[in-house]
């Protein structure tokens, strides 16, 4: 099956831890080291070199020894959460599952994978390990787990090396700007530096950077610094750093100076609520640099779909690719049914909806008879559902599909689970499941989510198609969390500088009204509050694995549609960055080799 050519072209309407260690080490080759200096097999010595950035006296080392301590808890409920649920979702395996559990690397695996990416020469000696093993304050489980990456950990004390990157200047014309990913690996990789007091073989200096991207490396390592303040709750220290970062970021420009923007605001916001005075909203700089929100909700909420909303799905590659390769994944698993029953797990603006419906009118073997789609809402979200209801209707009658929308109450799946009456199922419907970061938004409920699924179980749909974020957003400790955030929405940021226009009003919007908002809330919050909880493929087959469920493949034609849509999409900016790599049967897109979304298809065993 394939779509129309005007769907191809993207028209159609609206792990682990170590993975944290990977991101920080490997420095693009570009920026690879001039020369190297031997390490003391017994740990005693590591010649490291320049670097560093920061001028503070109160940067002693810390972060790492908390860096190392954190179990990167990779399941999809974490510790911090209420003893209670912890026990009811234990019993059926997900926090014991075993890929859930990464621990730590140490510091020297840390700089011996700097080293190879840096392209250090062979002649570099590996890091040794240290014989003499010392009591650290670790859980057993964190000793268990950390031993898999060797014995030998070694705590560093003193004071951070600061100095100033060497900047060289290039010819702007010959230069090809580094993405955002690169600027945080070469900036995460000159901070572990920082944490030695001699030096190690990776160059400080960075010869092909331009001015402004030796700035923007400073200005990541200032944010790293705040936020080892932060995890050490040294307040005061953390608040003068961010200081710093306040008056270098900006939310008009560049990607890296807007990310930093809104991590700036997250850090100030958890040190509020660390010392009591969340309540004051004052954050200095940023208070006067904030998109006004009051202003931008009407604009963005107002239905039918205005052209707000549509700059944001024809801007986003991954948006239109993932929702034609989740159509095209139903439409070929229910094939040949003519009466097709969909449940939306998160339907939004309905959007998404219209690639399938281009997909069903394209079918001239077998017409389809009823397309009946069930939206699961909440009460505070029935109203926009209900609307989104009313234009995919005219959008349908425009196509000539028979629609049937309906609306199911959450509250009323999870008050009675094992009925079918709720979805007014029909004996001769084709039943498909289609969640869109449904899930996702389910974790911190695990009451709920397990109750949905066993209702969805019990319906046992021919296909259950899943898009998720891939990325570890979801563990109990802070770094962790941050640095895995960081990234994500560091790719995030590059793309949107790619496919939306600097001036455009819209990307301001999306990164303040929805990035903004996740950002604070993933670093900020905690408990019950902390509301965005992603995790990556690996946990989802665990979980989904306890309900008897099977993954399937997607179709080597869904893939390459998805491709072609973000191919046409991003020759109209004259940058294809967009990434697709399989990770078992689960598609993965990224930008710039760094996974963003999950794809995956379902089954229900008998």
């Amino acid at each position: 099956m394939s779509f129309p050519f005007e769907l191809q072209k993207g028209i159609f309407s609206l792990d682990d831890h170590d993975n944290i260690r990977e991101k920080f080490t490997r420095a693009d080759q570009e920026f690879g080291t001039t020369n190297t200096n031997q390490i003391q097999p017994n740990g005693a010595e590591i010649d490291c070199g320049e670097f560093a950035t920061i001028d503070d006296s109160s940067l002693n080392y810390g972060l790492f020894q908390d860096y190392n301590q954190c179990l990167a808890e990779e399941s999809l409920f974490s510790k911090s959460q209420p003893r209670q649920q912890q026990q009811q979702i234990s019993d059926y395996g997900l926090l014991d599952y075993p890929q859930c559990n990464v621990a730590s690397p140490s510091l020297e695996a840390c700089l011996e994978e700097i080293a190879k990416f840096g392209q250090v020469p062979n002649e570099t000696k590996h890091v040794g390990v240290v014989k003499k093993s010392k009591a650290y304050p670790f859980s057993l489980a964190s000793l268990e787990l950390l031993n898999n990456y060797g014995t030998g950990f070694r705590r560093l004390t003193g004071e951070r090396i600061v100095q100033q990157v060497d900047r060289v200047g290039i010819n702007a014309k010959d230069h090809r700007r580094s993405s955002t990913e690169e600027i945080l690996r070469i900036a995460g990789a000159r901070f572990i530096q920082s944490a030695l007091p001699t030096s190690h073989p990776f160059e400080g200096s960075f010869s092909g950077m331009s001015n402004e991207e030796s700035k923007d490396v400073e200005l990541v390592e200032l944010l790293l610094a705040s936020a080892e303040k932060v995890g050490l709750q040294q307040h005061e220290s953390a608040a003068r750093l961010l200081n710093l970062c306040e008056n270098l970021c900006s939310n008009t420009g560049n990607p890296v100076q807007r990310v930093v923007y809104y991590f700036c605001e997250a850090l100030r916001e958890r040190i509020d609520r660390e010392t009591g005075r969340f309540a004051s909203k004052d954050s200095g700089k940023l208070a006067h640099q904030t998109l006004d929100i009051n202003k931008a909700i009407p604009m963005i909420m107002q239905d039918p779909p205005d052209a707000s909303k549509l700059a944001f799905h024809r801007g986003l590659p991954f948006s239109q690719a993932e929702k034609v390769a989740a159509a095209l994944t139903i439409a070929e698993n229910v094939a040949p049914a003519k009466k097709l029953h969909v449940i939306d797990l998160r339907i939004g603006f309905g959007i998404h909806w219209t690639a399938l419906m281009q997909a069903l009118a394209s079918q001239n073997s077998f017409p389809i008879e009823l397309l009946k789609i069930t939206a699961i809402g909440t009460a505070a979200s029935k109203h926009s559902i209900e609307e989104a209801g009313k234009w995919m209707s005219n959008f349908a009658y425009a196509m000539k599909i028979p629609l049937s929308f309906n609306v199911v109450m959450l509250q009323d799946i999870i008050s009675s689970p094992e009925s079918e009456g709720a979805f007014e199922v029909e004996g001769d419907e084709t039943l498909a499941v289609y969640s869109s970061y449904g899930l996702s938004r389910l974790i911190p409920q695990p009451n709920q989510l397990e109750t949905l699924m066993r209702a969805i179980r019990a319906l046992n749909p021919r296909v259950m198609v899943v898009t998720e974020v891939e990325s570890s957003q979801n563990s109990s400790a802070f770094f962790t969390r941050f640095i895995e955030t960081l990234f994500y929405y560091g790719a995030s940021f590059d793309c949107l500088e790619v496919s939306m226009k600097p001036d455009d009003t819209n990307r301001v919007v999306f990164e303040s009204l929805y990035c903004g908002a996740a950002i604070r809330n993933i670093v900020a919050a905690e408990g019950e509050e902390r509301v965005i909880r992603n995790v990556k493929v690996q946990v989802w087959r665990a979980f989904f694995a306890r309900f008897g469920m099977e993954e399937i493949a997607l179709s080597q034609s869904s893939i390459e549609q998805a491709k072609l849509v973000a191919i046409n999409i991003l020759q109209q900016c004259g940058n294809n960055s967009c990434t697709f790599e399989m990770d078992g049967k689960c598609l993965i897109m990224g930008w710039k080799g760094t996974p963003l979304h999950s794809l995956s298809a379902w089954r229900f065993l008998n």
